[in-house]
C-alpha cells in the first residue's frame, strides 16, 4: 500500500481523534506563533487534516499547506471553509517534493519519522527555505534511551502491522540523529525543546544560512 493510499484511507479516523497530549500541543504551538509575524509566507508539509495550519493562520500574512493525502487535503480545505479562514491553501503535494516557492518559515509537524528518505526531503526544504529563513519542526523519535515499555511493545509488531496495511512506515530516529540530518541540510539549530519528553517529540527551530 502506498503512503498515500494508507492516509486517505483512514482520513476521516485520523480527522475525529482527539489531540494525544493537549497540553503538549498548545507549548509546541505558543513556540511557533513566537517565530511567525504578519508578513510571514509560511509553508506547512505533511498538513494533514489542516488542524496546525488553521490555528496558526491568524499569525501570518499566508501559509500554503500541503500533504501527500487527497482525502486529508479535502478535510482541510472543508475545515478553512467552515472556519472561514482565506490565508490558507492546501495541497495534495508529497513531503519529497513540496510546493514550489521561497517561504519565510517552512513547518513540518509529526511527519519526519514517517519520510523514507529524510536526507533528500531536508534539502528540497532547504530550498523553499529563504536565506535567514526558518525551519520548524515537531517529531517524535523512536531511537535512544527513555522509550516506555508499551512504546517498545508495540514498536515489536509494527512489521506486522505494516505488512497488513494498518501502520504506515515508520523511522526510528534518535535525537541525535536528527538535529545533524537538519544541520547536514543547511541549518543551524537555534532551538530545541520536547513536547512532550517521553518519547521525545523533538521540537527543532532551525535558521537557514543567509
Amino acid at each position: 500500500m502506498s503512503d498515500a493510499a494508507f492516509w486517505n484511507r483512514i482520513a476521516r479516523k485520523y480527522a475525529n481523534s482527539p489531540v494525544g497530549d493537549m497540553e503538549a500541543y498548545e507549548a509546541t504551538l505558543d513556540r511557533v506563533r513566537s517565530y511567525l509575524h504578519p508578513d510571514s509566507e509560511a509553508l506547512e508539509i505533511g498538513c494533514g487534516t489542516g488542524t496546525t495550519a488553521l490555528k496558526l493562520a491568524p499569525f501570518t500574512h499566508r501559509i500554503e499547506a500541503s500533504d501527500v493525502s487527497a482525502a486529508m487535503v479535502d478535510i482541510a480545505r472543508e475545515k478553512a471553509t467552515v472556519q472561514r479562514v482565506r490565508n490558507v491553501g492546501f495541497t495534495v503535494a508529497p513531503a519529497e517534493a513540496p510546493p514550489e516557492g521561497r517561504f519565510d518559515v517552512v513547518m513540518s509537524f509529526n511527519l519526519l519519522h514517517l519520510l523514507r528518505d529524510l536526507d533528500s526531503t531536508l534539502a528540497q526544504v532547504a530550498a523553499r527555505v529563504k536565506p535567514d529563513g526558518l525551519f520548524i519542526s515537531k517529531t517524535i523519535c523512536l531511537a535512544g534511551p527513555g522509550l516506555p515499555w508499551g512504546m517498545r511493545a508495540l514498536l515489536l509488531g509494527l512489521p506486522l502491522m505494516q505488512m497488513i496495511g494498518k501502520a504506515p512506515y515508520v523511522a526510528k530516529l534518535s535525537v541525535t540523529g536528527l538535529e545533524s540530518a537538519i544541520t547536514r541540510a543547511g541549518f543551524e539549530i537555534i532551538e530545541t525543546g520536547d513536547y512532550p519528553d517521553r518519547p521525545s517529540r523533538r521540537f527543532i527551530v532551525a535558521r537557514k544560512a543567509p
